[in-house]
């Protein structure tokens, strides 16, 4: 299907690897000319240069903190317009929270909540202008499930999903859409990552651990990361104009509510 934003300019954050990779992958798929963005300079390139093999599309590597002003500066100002965004950040390591002291609060708050109003603030007059713009944030699943140890992450993003929900009725008129993707387990470095963590915590196998947490989703395996990105580019597709303030779940059914 042509979503209909080829030749649109995306900005798709924290996007080297994992689920952000996957969604500069698919805009770029689209026709997209992508800015994709990380801090690990030689992955950000390698990203950028397979993506543009893959997909012919123009792709611009920016390595950038978008946690600070300057990083921000520096993504948003190396285009003339920003027609998509997508804000996705890596969230706060799992830990107790009795262990969170305010230093740690307030990092876990910039990344997860600051951080992508700061860069909604950007450009959604812009948008709102030339009448046309799409803005994804990737929040994650537990925003709905809140998971004990990951109540940093969770707090964070819930703000930041009930923060942006009346600025997206707000702008729903000018053809501005804004709408969150809670991704559930992926295969990605961090879904591996936490069953090493958990294994060391524990004294369990990883791979047991893998399995007891695959067995646990009804779909009965991990999600592809290239499905979060297809959904991620239907959402900033011309056809999803009439989608906006919604938080939609890809978690293979782990969450048991209906609502």
């Amino acid at each position: 299907m042509d979503l209909g934003i080829g030749g649109r300019t995306a900005v798709v954050c924290a996007s080297s690897r994992g689920l952000g990779r996957a969604c500069a992958l698919e805009l770029a798929r689209a026709g997209c000319r992508v800015v994709v963005t990380g801090r690990d300079k030689p992955v950000l390139e390698e990203t950028a240069r397979a993506i543009r093999v893959e997909t012919g599309a123009e792709v611009i590597p920016l390595a950038a903190d978008v946690g600070t002003a300057e990083g921000q500066e520096t993504l948003i100002g190396a285009v003339s317009r920003v027609d998509i965004l997508v804000t996705n950040n890596g969230g706060p390591p799992f830990r107790d929270f009795r262990q969170v002291d305010r230093a740690a609060l307030m990092e876990g708050i910039v990344a997860n909540m600051a951080a992508p109003i700061e860069l909604v603030q950007r450009v959604i007059d812009g948008m709102t202008e030339r009448r046309f713009g799409r803005i994804v944030n990737v929040t994650s699943g537990s925003v709905k499930m809140p998971l004990a140890g990951l109540d940093l992450s969770s707090g964070a993003r819930a703000g930041l999903t009930g923060f942006l929900a009346g600025v997206a009725r707000s702008v729903a008129h000018a053809n501005v859409t804004i709408n969150f993707l809670l991704p559930g387990s992926f295969e990605t470095d961090r879904l591996r990552s936490s069953f090493e963590a958990a294994a060391r915590r524990t004294g369990a196998e990883p791979e047991a651990i893998r399995s007891t947490r695959r067995e646990a989703i009804p779909a009965r395996r991990f999600g592809d990361p290239a499905e979060f990105g297809a959904a991620c580019a239907f959402l900033c597709s011309a056809q999803a104009g009439y989608i906006t303030g919604q938080s939609i779940l890809i978690d293979g059914g782990a969450f048991p509510g209906v609502l």
